[in-house]
């Protein structure tokens, strides 16, 4: 049985979905990436809400240049950081969403930390 890119990636993210849940102590840092953006939420899992989220699409409207590749990673990562630095969220569970933590995930996880963000 041969599985595509997204259909192995959807697998892991189901059992990394078992083990990674997001509380009302511990919100859970989700990353999405797409050919053209990269995104990142943070979710209040017990209310199914978002508390805050950032993108490279939302960051390219402010700033020129921001597009989905190291550079768009690690400032959507400083982004999230500074947003939930305001709403008073300091630990986070990091959820990679299936993708393997190389690259740009990992981009966006390192400079999230760097903004302050524990997890």
């Amino acid at each position: 049985m041969n599985l595509t890119k997204n259909e192995s990636r959807k697998r892991r993210k189901i059992r990394i979905r078992k083990k990674v849940n997001g509380s009302p102590a511990r919100l859970r840092l989700v990353v999405y990436r797409s050919n053209l953006h990269i995104y990142a939420q943070i979710v209040d899992d017990t209310s199914r809400s978002t508390v805050v989220s950032a993108s490279t699409l939302v960051l390219a409207k402010t700033e020129a240049g921001m597009s989905c590749n190291m550079a768009g990673a690690q400032r959507v990562g400083k982004e999230i950081a500074r947003l939930a630095r305001e709403k008073n969220i300091a630990r986070v569970v990091f959820d990679r969403n299936g993708y393997l933590y190389h690259g740009r995930i990992k981009a966006v996880a390192d400079s999230a930390r760097e903004g302050g963000l524990e997890f």
